[in-house]
């Protein structure tokens, strides 16, 4: 009964902010004093970074689960005449036992399925889609524990380094790796990822880069506000000088794919959706679908928006159906970042967060403790003992905690975390220097709309009067990889490398000063993390 009684009071919310933002998208902005009273300024800015996807609509194809099937006998002699035709007279006499082998062999299951593919498997397949990594944390539970989410990290990271960089475990050992993680994620986890990288896919040395840092790198920053959208996160960090500002921190428990759950909402809502069963939670191709169909279609813009878009149907064991439907009202699911309670809720409980208590955390007694000095390390290696470094003398120093997510809207999370920095000239560097990044960044008419509600959003006693957001100069969705390779070949953050054997050997001393080697400069390093 209770959890009815939330349920509609959910659905009651939901349907009033749906009201509000389909008002507001459908009345132009005539009136200037009502424009600025009520609704956000138009501010008659082009938006340059409309790069919609090509409509596709062609659908997606069931994974074949088997692996592949041995060569026919004809290919067998082809490729034997062709590559080992000098010792075909010695291959003659075993060729017809192993053709025989061969063709008897049974289909055999993949044992394990990664990637896209892994989203398209049919739910009448005999696989389990395993999700280590859900809303900017390891997805821990009581039916997916720490072990087995660490040894799917290691299976998806194996697999790629295998299979699509051509990177064997034995040559591993002559690269180092550089782990490029979002805000979101808390201590403990990575250190785990770190012994993955490290003990487990064994490179010879690792770095970890923030990837609001990165992304600032990679379009050439020096200071900007980074806006990080993903599928599940949204998280906002303000970076100066090339140093992370660790109070300025924010984490939204909302990212694509919830816009994309409110595109089938509202479109179930006014009831131009086929009737076919279309259902997220069992089916994920159902939601590789309809992520297509947003990033085709939705974008954010005054007035009615509608099109002509063909919707696919995924039934077990039938091919894929297609139907033709005009669908509506396909600004409303966007706006869903600026009005959180409009985006359905998720159905998933979270992890348990306190299984993220790091009773070995790396920031305890780390900062005002006389570390002991190797001999074979430089003086230099340990700048500023007894100190925090320079960057960090103005920002306080706060007692290690998971980090919460906040349940707001984007605009106000962008204003609160620049707002945090206390300085009248970095906060108004910030506001014109705002840089969105992720596969959400790509929406249409995102842009003005997050300089309109951010201006909006600044409280009225701010001397701030600009707000604007800078053109990515590559691909939001990739840049900070591209930051994290040029912050892996900087020269002030050769220190911050952590090698395999220091790690393994001398990562966690038990009872000793200093209880996590790397530590200093885990957390000190403006590339790196502090739970604030």
């Amino acid at each position: 009964m209770l959890n009815s009684q939330v349920t509609t009071s959910q659905h009651v919310e939901r349907e009033r902010a749906y009201d509000v933002i389909a008002s507001l998208m459908k009345i132009p902005f005539l009136d200037e004093e009502v424009a600025n009273n009520s609704f956000p300024r138009k501010m008659g800015r082009v938006d340059a970074f409309n790069q919609q996807n090509s409509r596709k609509d062609v659908a997606f194809s069931w994974t074949n689960v088997y692996e592949k099937e041995p060569m026919p006998s004809t290919a067998l002699e082809s490729s034997s005449s062709m590559n080992h035709g000098i010792i075909k007279e010695s291959m003659g006499q075993h060729r017809n036992t192993d053709i025989k082998e061969l063709n008897s062999s049974e289909r055999k299951f993949r044992e394990f399925i990664c990637g896209e593919e892994a989203l398209r498997v049919s739910p009448t397949e005999p696989y389990c889609i395993h999700r280590p990594i859900r809303r900017g944390h390891l997805n821990i539970s009581q039916h997916y524990p720490m072990q087995q989410v660490l040894e799917d990290l290691y299976a998806i990271w194996d697999w790629i380094l295998t299979e699509k960089l051509h990177i064997p475990r034995s040559e591993r050992n002559l690269y180092s790796a550089i782990l490029v993680l979002p805000e979101s994620f808390d201590n403990r986890e990575i250190k785990e990822m770190l012994s993955i990288v490290l003990r487990d896919l064994r490179f010879a040395s690792a770095v970890v880069h923030q990837e609001g840092l990165a992304a600032v790198f990679g379009n050439g920053l020096s200071t900007a506000c980074v806006v990080n959208m993903g599928a599940q996160v949204t998280s906002v960090i303000c970076v100066e000088d090339g140093v992370a500002l660790p109070n300025t921190e924010k984490t939204l428990p909302f990212g694509g794919e919830d816009i994309s759950r409110c595109l089938l909402w509202t479109q179930r809502h006014h009831q131009t959706w086929p009737q076919i069963r279309t259902d997220i939670l069992t089916k994920a191709m159902d939601l590789l679908m309809l992520n297509r169909i947003k990033e085709s279609y939705c974008e954010i813009k005054e007035g009615e928006i509608d099109a002509v878009a063909v919707v696919h149907s995924y039934e077990d064991g039938m091919p894929p159906g297609s139907h033709k439907t005009r669908l509506i009202a396909l600004n409303v699911p966007p706006m869903g970042l600026f009005y959180p309670k409009l985006l359905v809720p998720d159905v998933y409980p979270p992890p348990p967060r306190s299984w993220f208590n790091d009773y070995e955390d790396m920031l305890e007694d780390t900062w005002h403790t006389d570390f002991p000095r190797r001999s074979d390390i430089s003086d230099n290696f340990y700048p500023g003992i007894n100190v925090g470094l320079p960057m960090w003398e103005s920002y306080p120093v706060l007692t290690t905690k998971p980090k919460k997510e906040e349940k707001i809207g984007l605009a106000e999370a962008v204003t609160s975390s620049i707002l945090s920095t206390g300085r009248i000239d970095l906060q108004r560097k910030l506001f014109c220097s705002i840089q969105l990044i992720g596969g959400v960044a790509l929406t249409g008419g995102l842009i003005p709309a997050v300089e309109e509600r951010v201006l909006h959003a600044i409280p009225s006693n701010e001397a701030i009067d600009m707000v604007e957001v800078l053109q990515s100069r590559t691909n939001p969705t990739y840049v900070s990889w591209k930051g994290g390779a040029v912050l892996g070949i900087l020269d002030f953050g050769r220190d911050a490398w952590i090698h395999r054997e220091d790690w393994i050997r001398n990562g966690i001393h038990i009872g000793s000063g200093r209880k996590y080697k790397d530590s200093y400069f885990l957390q000190a390093q403006a590339m790196c993390y502090i739970n604030s």
